[in-house]
């Protein structure tokens, strides 16, 4: 579905992603690992326009170059930004809103009613500024907000940043469930565990540059892998 040749992204004189190609296939769990610095949210933000960039970016045989974020959404290819990236100020219920921007207004009440019933916290804190959220509901927002727009991939920026052990299981189900419903997902994190218990495939991405790629068991039993990235 989504095929990234050749990218590279530079600031000024330092090249943060060195000619990465990877792909999502249709119905998969991609994984991309590595440490911070690594180069993962620079490919991310030039897979959906943010930032400059050389390569190739592609969906379904389609070329984005040129095309602004908001053309790429249209595609649907959503990312759910590092950190969050939620208007504070806002309430729940209009950060979900402002993820439907391209939805008719029956879509949008249809697919807030879906997300109520995924996420009951979000139901029940629709009023509350999502600035006053915890860390784990301000993740499921994030993940909700890019959900009302119906994407056909999800690229999920570091979703167990700062969050507890328990409520990163809890991120990994709502992962697996959007899959199982043929949503692809692009899930890229530090936490190794975390992404080789949801991926069908894995790549691990190194000063900028992919090092590894393979079936998550594979890649487990690497000693390169264990070494930098598991500690073992």
């Amino acid at each position: 579905m989504l095929s990234v040749e050749d990218v590279r992204v530079s600031y000024g004189g330092v090249q943060a992603v060195r000619g990465v190609s990877l792909k999502v296939r249709i119905g998969q769990v991609v994984g991309l690992v590595g440490a911070n610095g690594a180069g993962k949210t620079s490919l991310l933000n030039a897979i959906t326009g943010l930032v400059p960039h050389t390569g190739r970016v592609s969906y379904e045989g389609a070329a984005f170059a040129g095309l602004k974020t908001a053309d790429i959404v249209r595609h649907g290819v959503i990312q759910v930004a590092q950190g969050r990236q939620l208007f504070p100020d806002m309430t729940v219920l209009e950060n979900l809103e402002l993820g439907a921007f391209l939805q008719s207004p029956h879509d949008t009440h249809a697919m807030l009613e879906q997300m109520f019933v995924r996420f009951p916290v979000l139901k029940s804190r629709a009023g509350q500024r999502a600035g006053t959220l915890s860390g784990g509901e301000q993740q499921m927002l994030a993940m909700a907000r890019a959900l009302m727009g119906r994407p056909k991939v999800l690229l999920v920026d570091e979703p167990c940043l700062g969050l507890s052990p328990k409520m990163v299981g809890v991120i990994g189900e709502v992962i697996r469930q959007i899959n199982g419903e043929g949503i692809s997902v692009m899930v890229v994190e530090q936490n190794t565990a975390f992404v080789f218990g949801l991926a069908h495939h894995a790549y691990v991405i190194e000063n900028g540059a992919v090092v590894l790629e393979g079936e998550p068991g594979e890649l487990q039993r690497d000693d390169r892998v264990r070494s930098a990235y598991l500690g073992i």
